[in-house]
């Protein structure tokens, strides 16, 4: 039956040839359960697709269109969309409340050295910001703390759009460059 076509046995298949159906699962079942477990990576429920992905070429033989494709296409598609759908509805694994429970949750808490470090950042931030025009602290404020745009930051401010992005983008620049020089200082 190796040299019989696919779409051959696929025919005898449909007409409840059981040879044709036997040499059809032969031909098959490497590929489709290969798919299946390539995509759901669980051998168990991949044999599951795999069988499950027969059956139903089994089932719906005669419906097969070649000018749609080969047999195997249909078949792999057949897989998997099955496979696809396994994963969907696969549930987390059930673990045992007392297991849970003696797993270490980390600590949202931050380290005293990481606070520290934190505290002299924004100190020189503070500081960079005082060393700012007024027009320029106002603006990187309102657009870098308070998070409004630069239409908005126009607006607050009763200036052009351009004016705004400009004080800002000089604001930052500034900032940049008072921030790296003291980090190197140090």
């Amino acid at each position: 039956m190796w040299s019989v076509p696919d779409e051959a046995l696929l025919a005898g298949m449909a007409a409840g040839d059981a040879d044709a159906a036997s040499a059809f699962v032969a031909r098959f079942q490497r590929r489709v359960y290969g798919l299946a477990v390539t995509i759901i990576r669980d051998a168990k429920a991949a044999e599951d697709v795999a069988q499950e992905a027969l059956v139903r070429a089994w089932r719906h033989s005669a419906a097969y269109d070649p000018r749609r494709g080969s047999v195997a296409t249909w078949l792999l598609t057949i897989t998997r969309n099955l496979a696809i759908d396994a994963m969907r509805v696969r549930r987390p694994m059930a673990m045992d409340p007392d297991l849970l429970l003696s797993m270490a949750v980390p600590s949202s808490a931050p380290e005293p050295g990481a606070m520290a470090v934190a505290q002299d950042d924004a100190g020189r931030l503070h500081e960079a910001l005082t060393e700012l025009p007024p027009d320029q602290r106002r603006a990187i404020v309102l657009a870098g703390i308070l998070g409004l745009s630069a239409r908005e930051v126009a607006e607050h401010e009763s200036i052009p759009l351009g004016t705004a992005k400009t004080r800002i983008r000089t604001a930052m620049l500034r900032l940049r460059v008072a921030l790296v020089t003291e980090e190197h200082t140090e």
